[in-house]
């Protein structure tokens, strides 16, 4: 089941942040994901955040900024079962666009995103972790 975020999820949201943050991004450190929890936690509630539920219980979710999807994310235990393209198709619901980053290194995540109709349209350097990341963008 998908819903809108509420504060209460803010907890598990988090976890789920950090925990893949992680694990996805092995060539960042893991003291750049700690570093910026706080500024994240207090972030979140801004955005227009959906959550995938399963029993109750949050695992995975997505927010975003008007077009702009600020991440994906899916606890472990629960990814390639659907959930990311779900959050996914559930955003592109209500928009013609949709426009995103992610690091050139990450490509497990630029494969699920090519095979959700979004193509990369742009390449730069992200000052904070000195990354290349894509621009990728959807159009409906």
């Amino acid at each position: 089941m998908i819903r809108r975020f509420n504060k209460n999820d803010i907890n598990d949201v988090m976890q789920i942040w950090e925990n893949e943050n992680i694990k996805a991004h092995k060539f960042i450190s893991k003291e750049y994901w700690e570093s910026n929890y706080n500024f994240v936690k207090e972030s979140l509630p801004k955005a227009e955040i959906y959550v995938y539920i399963i029993k109750e219980k949050i695992v995975g979710f997505v927010g975003l900024d008007n077009n702009y999807i600020e991440g994906i994310f899916v606890d472990t235990n629960n990814q390639c079962n659907g959930i990311g393209t779900s959050l996914l198709n559930k955003v592109k619901e209500s928009r013609n666009s949709l426009t995103l980053s992610v690091y050139k290194k990450n490509k497990n995540a630029i494969s699920f995103y090519k095979k959700n109709g979004f193509v990369i349209t742009n390449e730069n350097m992200d000052n904070n972790t000195k990354e290349i990341e894509y621009t990728m963008t959807w159009n409906k």
